[in-house]
């Protein structure tokens, strides 16, 4: 029997011991997760996503994940967010290229914001139900058979274009809020076909979608799927549904999912927990008459949520018990000990965020045994200044005397 030190070596051996994910292996067992980076004005990957990439996987990550990448133009919020097409490719093929260079393996994340489209940039939007979104704010109409098909496709379309981009394997997006999750949401499907209502219905889009996603996967693409664990208010989907999702999704044939929380659109610091800079972020926004609103009302409406590392390892540990296939543990991992322990309760992967964005480098300083704990310390930065076109973590920021960091500092 191993003692506590023999334990603790085992386990830092663990998350450095190659795995395998579907049709490929990862040298290692960490992911860098799909955090938004808003690098890519005009919807095309720049200099700086290539850049920031290529430094985590220099760090010394498994895989480094594209942020969100909508499917069609319908998905987009956002001016500078991705939006796979054939225009994106070479910029994106760039992209693996560097990464792979520098060994890790290259991941992109697939989805639609449904209710969350802006239309100045998406031409249309579009929800389950067609509910107001405050959060928006948008008033979507209701998808039509036709639209619901079309997105379908779009998923697949959208695989055939990450592998000829170079990626090894995509990350569908059906948690958040997103479009998928709103389906699988009672709150936001109050629809009376065979798409809503009961448990079941409320599953069709999302099986519609991975059954295209996996057909167009074939042999050669790994599939990750991240799913709610809970949407995190009341009225949202719990922890059974989401139990039986995961099910629904192993029998599916997916190779691993990614285990996360919240709606975007209802709870969004449940995703990541802490509180919102809502001043920063006001700072950043492009409608001028959106700043004062947020300035305002951003704490009623962006509530915080107390942090704890781990913070979603409880409900993780319900699914671990439910299905046999890969799992990845996401949410406030910044430290050698969090880490050890999800690996060491039977979880095959850890995706990491603010840690690689506070330092790229992260795992391998943990490696090296250069650091045990990250420097990050969840002021949710980085988070605030998505609409400003960058990522950035303000403890690394050289300017200290701009104003809006007394929001943060004092």
């Amino acid at each position: 029997m191993r003692n506590i030190t023999d334990n603790l070596l085992y386990m830092t051996d663990l998350l450095f011991t190659p795995f395998r994910l579907g049709p490929l292996t990862l040298k290692n067992r960490s992911i860098r997760a799909a955090a938004f980076e808003g690098m890519c004005s005009g919807h095309l990957a720049s200099d700086d996503l290539l850049n920031y990439h290529r430094s985590v996987a220099e760090g010394g990550i498994g895989m480094t994940t594209v942020a969100y990448a909508a499917v069609s133009q319908s998905g987009l919020s956002f001016n500078h967010q991705l939006w796979l097409r054939k225009e994106a490719l070479a910029g994106l093929k760039s992209l693996t290229d560097a990464v792979h260079k520098a060994g890790a393996a290259a991941a992109i994340q697939i989805g639609h914001c449904g209710q969350m489209a802006k239309t100045a940039v998406s031409g249309e939007c579009f929800s389950p139900s067609g509910r107001f979104n405050l959060y928006g704010p948008t008033w979507p109409r209701t998808m039509r058979k036709n639209d619901i098909r079309k997105v379908v496709i779009d998923f697949g379309r959208a695989v055939k274009l990450a592998r000829e981009g170079g990626f090894d394997a995509v990350e569908v997006h059906a948690g958040h809020g997103y479009l998928i999750s709103q389906f699988l949401s009672p709150y936001t499907n109050r629809r009376r076909d065979e798409y809503g209502g009961i448990f079941a219905n409320r599953c069709r889009f999302m099986k519609e979608v991975i059954s295209e996603v996996m057909s167009a996967a074939g042999s050669d693409i790994a599939v990750l799927v991240k799913m709610n664990l809970r949407d995190g208010f009341e009225g949202g989907m719990e922890l059974d549904e989401s139990i039986e999702v995961s099910k629904i999704l192993e029998q599916a044939g997916v190779h691993a999912l990614v285990l996360s929380g919240g709606f975007v659109s209802n709870a969004p610091m449940y995703v990541m927990r802490g509180r919102m800079p809502v001043r920063v972020m006001a700072h950043y926004m492009h409608e001028q008459w959106m700043k004062p609103f947020v300035r305002w009302f951003g704490n009623l409406l962006i509530k915080p949520e107390p942090y704890s590392e781990a913070y979603f390892i409880e409900n993780a540990r319900q699914i671990r018990k439910s299905v046999i296939l890969p799992l990845v543990y996401v949410g406030g991992l910044v430290s050698k000990a969090a880490i050890e322990m999800v690996l060491g309760e039977g979880f095959e992967f850890v995706q990491i965020a603010r840690a690689l964005i506070h330092d790229p480098a992260f795992i391998n300083k943990i490696k090296t045994g250069e650091l045990t704990v990250s420097g990050c310390n969840h002021a949710n930065y980085c988070i605030a200044v998505m609409y400003s076109g960058k990522m950035a973590c303000y403890q690394n920021e050289k300017d200290r005397s701009a104003p809006w960091l007394k929001y943060l500092e004092g």
